[in-house]
């Protein structure tokens, strides 16, 4: 987790900022959502909303009423209280990949569809590394389990292979049931999950302006069970959006809104997340590029806006457009993360591994993710002003021609300096063979794989999960 001392970026002006806001309210109330759940119409109609078959229209003064009750920032719980995480404020908090369906073989220079080894080798480096809060979710996609347990299986091995907070399956209301259980079983029961937040879902949007069934399911699970639900849309500009950077960022705030307004109805003050994961399209190819100075104008905006609503946000990742963990995926990743960071982004989903924009993971590329993300956090840590750090009468100590690098000052301080896990200081004069940066994450990752040790799991735990999952194939 990035603790911030410095005062988020503000990308647009005050008055910039009110015509995104009224330009969302004027399309709530003039055009509307679809919400493709009928419950959800209902709740929405019983406050005072609009119902035309599936579309709802939202007067402004009641969305303006339900964000109101939404917190500015929650504490999400992890099996180890001491990894527990702050979302909101001046925090930013990593969660990895999500959802790709394929893995990048780095010796034979190809993709393949991913499974469940994969998805256990990245909840181990999640875990390996200080610099990620949160695992569990869609971290790559196991296509070798039926999609009847996959959901199941994820969330045992987040939970036996870390001690991190955990993220919930979004795909229906009996998946979402299911994590909640589960993680009742883990947390002592789910009135104390109710009590202590430990699952966080990431819901959809569908641009432009939909909520699918799945999730609008999924998301009254949680809400009625006090679980934090991240709201995201994924507009693609000229194609689910507006071509304009500004008019795709009114659709998703109409969007993200409405969805805030629903969990606000169901149960007020459930904890919620204002996200985006939108990006422009090239529109040469009709491909996304996630990679783009673009996008994370559009993620700069999306912290600003949270801010204007008091509520956490969702933004950037280490993102990429590159097919290889090259130059690009390098310059590209670390633009979208330190401008995510500068502009105050709470909760930052994808934030290693990811490459041919959301669709492919790489073990090499989430080592790279990693340095990345342990330079930014070095970079917004506070710099020490005190006496000791400012080190006047040590410099009049040496004077001028002085050397420090015996002084006891020096010894005191000297391992302080962040120390790169793999990025390289060497010089050509150092002798020995010299490898790449890529050649170098991979080396490193298998040497952390080949040496994890899974946090230590109550017993009684792992057998109760483990009936539970052989419960769900029954059933089936």
């Amino acid at each position: 987790m990035i603790s911030r001392e410095f005062k988020a970026l503000n990308y647009l002006r005050e008055d910039e900022l009110e015509q995104i806001h009224l330009g969302a309210l004027a399309v709530l109330e003039g055009d509307g959502v679809e919400f493709f759940s009928r419950e959800a119409r209902d709740i929405l109609k019983k406050a005072g909303a609009k119902v035309k078959g599936e579309n709802v229209y939202l007067p402004r003064e009641l969305v303006m009423e339900q964000v109101a009750q939404a917190p500015a920032e929650f504490t999400l719980h992890a099996r180890n209280p001491e990894k527990n995480v702050v979302i909101g404020g001046n925090t930013t908090v990593h969660a990895p990949g999500y959802g790709s369906p394929y893995v990048m073989d780095y010796i034979q220079n190809t993709r393949r569809s991913a499974d469940y080894k994969d998805y256990i080798a990245f909840t181990k480096l999640c875990a390996n590394s200080d610099n990620f809060d949160v695992v569990g979710g869609v971290l790559v996609e196991p296509n070798d389990l039926p999609d009847y347990i996959r959901h199941a299986k994820m969330f045992q091995a987040a939970v036996k292979h870390s001690d991190k907070c955990l993220m919930g399956s979004a795909m229906g209301a009996k998946k979402a049931q299911e994590c909640l259980e589960m993680a009742g079983i883990l947390f002592g029961g789910v009135d104390q999950v109710r009590k202590k937040p430990a699952l966080i879902s990431l819901i959809n949007t569908n641009s432009p302006l939909q909520f699918d069934p799945r999730m609008l399911e999924s998301m009254m699970i949680y809400a009625r069970n006090n679980q934090p639900v991240l709201f995201s849309a994924l507009a693609m500009t000229g194609t689910t959006s507006p071509v304009t950077l500004a008019g795709a960022l009114v659709q998703q705030t109409a969007e993200i809104l409405s969805g805030v307004t629903l969990a606000q109805l169901i149960n007020p003050g459930t904890p919620v997340v204002f996200g985006s994961a939108s990006s422009i399209v090239d529109l040469r190819t009709g491909d996304l590029a996630i990679g783009s100075p673009e996008s994370v104008k559009m993620f700069s905006v999306i912290a600003q806006l949270a801010r204007f609503y008091d509520i956490p946000s969702r933004g950037g990742g280490s993102l990429t457009d590159s097919l290889f963990p090259d130059a690009q995926s390098g310059y590209e990743s670390m633009m979208v993360v330190m401008a995510s960071v500068l502009s105050g982004i709470n909760f930052m989903l994808h934030s290693a591994g990811l490459l041919e924009n959301y669709m492919t993971m790489s073990y090499e590329k989430f080592i790279i993710d990693d340095e990345i993300i342990g330079m930014v956090r070095e970079y917004a840590s506070p710099m020490l002003m005190d006496k000791e750090n400012l080190a006047v009468d040590t410099i009049l100590r040496h004077g001028s021609g002085g050397n420090y690098i015996s002084d006891e000052h020096t010894f005191k301080h000297m391992k302080e300096m962040r120390i790169p896990i793999i990025s390289s200081r060497e010089r050509y004069g150092a002798g020995g063979d010299f490898a790449d940066t890529a050649q170098r994450a991979h080396e490193y990752c298998k040497a952390v794989l080949q040496g994890y040790q899974d946090p230590e799991l109550d017993e009684n735990i792992e057998d109760e999960l483990n009936r539970y999952i052989t419960n769900i194939s029954e059933e089936k």
